[in-house]
């Protein structure tokens, strides 16, 4: 399966998710958009998906690339191809799809709780998780719910944390596929970000062992497997 990312910032990259795709033998590209590096044809790909960023999705004076990548994510969607979308992946993905995005209430930043809804227990894509589980965020922009989507998980911070659109495009405000190097990258690019508040989490408080990595990528791998599943031959 040839498996396309965009990437947005240098620091933020697919993390687990390309120990995945070489596990099983997928072919793993991507598009640095922070170098202006142009999008692949979407024939050209079986899957997209779109990583965070520390921008927002409507700085397009400031980060012009974003008009094309939203057209890009337009053509990839309408194709009927599989795409998922995580933290400003899954804001760009809402914003296409004709869900507003703007400021949360409450940044959050940290390891935090989501719940998930009952479509989503039920669903195909996420019936395998726990109800509720512990997920890595840093976020301080939230999506609206675009038309048709179905709501799949919800934060105490943040009620939209997760929403699935015709079966196959996948939002995601939380990090699944960070490892402990994708952690450390982003405190060590982005620590005017970490100020005191009650959903802001020091470094120190952001410490977890292996195992709990393991466990959030774990979930990210039968999310993935799943979305591959959708692709059509």
């Amino acid at each position: 399966m040839r498996i396309h990312y965009l990437q947005h910032e240098p620091f933020e990259g697919p993390g687990s998710i390309g120990h995945w795709a070489e596990k099983k033998g997928h072919a793993l590209t991507a598009t640095m958009l922070y170098l202006d590096e142009p999008t692949p044809s979407p024939g050209d790909i079986d899957m997209l998906v779109i990583m965070g960023g520390g921008m927002n999705i409507y700085e397009e004076e400031k980060f012009p690339w974003l008009v094309r990548e939203k057209q890009f994510i337009g053509e990839v969607i309408r194709s009927g191809k599989p795409v998922l979308g995580i933290c400003l992946g899954a804001q760009l993905i809402a914003d296409v799809l004709g869900g507003k995005v703007t400021h949360n209430a409450l940044k959050e930043i940290g390891w935090f709780s989501v719940e998930l809804t009952a479509a989503a227990q039920s669903s195909p894509l996420f019936g395998f998780l726990p109800p509720r589980f512990d997920v890595f965020h840093w976020h301080g922009d939230t999506f609206a719910l675009p038309p048709g989507a179905t709501h799949l998980a919800r934060s105490v911070a943040c009620e939209n944390q997760a929403f699935v659109f015709d079966g196959r495009v996948v939002g995601l405000q939380f990090h699944l596929e960070f490892t402990q190097e994708s952690l450390d990258a982003i405190v060590a690019a982005s620590p005017a970000e970490l100020v005191p508040a009650p959903f802001v989490q020091t470094p120190t408080e952001m410490l977890r062992p292996p195992e709990v990595f393991q466990k959030t990528n774990e979930a990210m791998f039968g999310l993935l497997e799943r979305l591959v599943a959708k692709i059509k031959s």
